[in-house]
């Protein structure tokens, strides 16, 4: 298979597993933006509140703008719920594509190599990025590009309340970066730990009847246990990255928008913005940087998702699909044996199968029975 460059390596197949689910993605780009345009809906609707409801007291403007807003809002909700079942079902998709490959790679893979831990790692490594594919964790990614259009926008109402919005977006990218680079090594930790501590556990599971009979329980369950403070130290280590960032990403969050306001109601002190503009660049901030908050939060599933996917690639790179097997003509011979005497040499003239007679059609089967030393084998 690797010889001959008309075939597709496993790997690059298994990397061909995602791609093929494009027309989906390329739908749920297409959902997403219009998500986030619909996003739109609440600062607009402050801002009209503010400066033409309120300015005109007309009760039929803000009966007709909260009309449109609720039909747009559940038009937002039927849209997202479409989004988070269609993710769910790319990450079905993606095992159905993987999980044969995976299961005979697993079958496999104590004849090509040594197995790590108890051996069931790529499945788990399937389950983690299945998790990730049908999780908000994809969500974020698709409305990270929309973050510039809420910028924009802040910009639009003034200059200031966009600098407030672009200064908050790049320490929270920033803190997203940080994250990653601060995560990386516990998460890969964790998983090493972990299949080692299964390994473990499923050694003396499988030698039960020789670690009672030689006394190691006690030995066994010290080494266990060593393991899994190794595991449990790891998977602390990564979850207080992870749970670190995501408070200080929802504090700095809370604050952006709190200091949006104050400069809003400091430019409408001055008179170069009106209340509503206030208003709606504090809610423009927020959807600005849910995308980012949410991706800081989700980074730990991207990292075991993204690592469990590299091991796959690798997993089925080594060990490629089995070939399928030649095909055969259908059977049209008759095997017939009529008065079969074996005489083995040694055995002092003693036949040991005397006077066997039987026939086996063409794509027939028999079977042999009886007790041990009639002959069975020497048939």
């Amino acid at each position: 298979m690797f010889g001959n460059s008309k075939r597709t390596p496993p790997q690059l197949k298994a990397a061909a597993v995602i791609p093929a689910a494009r027309t989906a993605f390329t739908g749920l780009a297409i959902i997403s933006g219009i998500v986030n345009l619909l996003a739109l809906t609440s600062p607009l609707f402050m801002l009209q509140v503010y400066d033409r409801v309120l300015a005109s007291r007309s009760l039929p403007t803000l009966v007709g703008l909260a009309v449109l807003a609720t039909l747009m809002y559940g038009f937002q909700a039927m849209l997202e719920i479409v989004r988070s079942r269609a993710l769910l079902r790319i990450g079905e998709s993606f095992d159905h594509r993987l999980s044969g490959r995976v299961h005979a790679a697993i079958v496999r893979l104590p004849l090509e190599t040594r197995m790590p831990g108890d051996g069931l790692q790529p499945l788990r490594d399937l389950d983690n990025v299945r998790g990730f594919l049908a999780g908000a964790g994809p969500t974020a990614l698709f409305d990270l590009p929309w973050m510039p259009l809420y910028l924009a926008i802040c910009f639009l109402f003034h200059f200031w309340i966009g600098m407030t919005a672009l200064v908050g977006a790049l320490v929270l990218v920033a803190m997203t970066l940080l994250t990653d680079r601060l995560s990386v090594q516990p998460t890969r930790d964790a998983t090493r730990y972990g299949t080692d501590r299964n390994a473990l556990m499923e050694a003396a599971r499988r030698n039960a009847e020789t670690v009672r009979a030689l006394g190691l329980e006690r030995h066994l369950q010290q080494r266990w246990l060593s393991a899994n403070h190794l595991y449990l130290e790891a998977n602390r280590r990564a979850a207080d990255v992870a749970g670190a960032f995501g408070s200080v990403s929802r504090m700095l969050r809370m604050i952006l928008q709190s200091a949006i306001l104050g400069v809003g109601a400091w430019l409408v002190i001055e008179q170069q913005v009106s209340a509503g503009v206030m208003v709606a660049s504090s809610i423009m901030m927020g959807r600005a940087l849910a995308p980012v908050d949410l991706a800081i939060g989700s980074w730990k599933p991207f990292l075991m998702a993204r690592q469990s996917w590299d091991r796959l690639r690798n997993l089925l790179q080594l060990i490629p699909p089995a070939h399928p097997p030649m095909p055969l003509p259908a059977p049209k011979s008759i095997l017939a044996v009529e008065g079969l005497t074996v005489i083995p040499p040694g055995s002092g003239g003693k036949p040991t199968v005397a006077g066997v007679s039987f026939s086996v059609p063409a794509g027939g089967a028999i079977g042999i029975i009886g007790p041990s030393g009639c002959g069975k084998s020497t048939i």
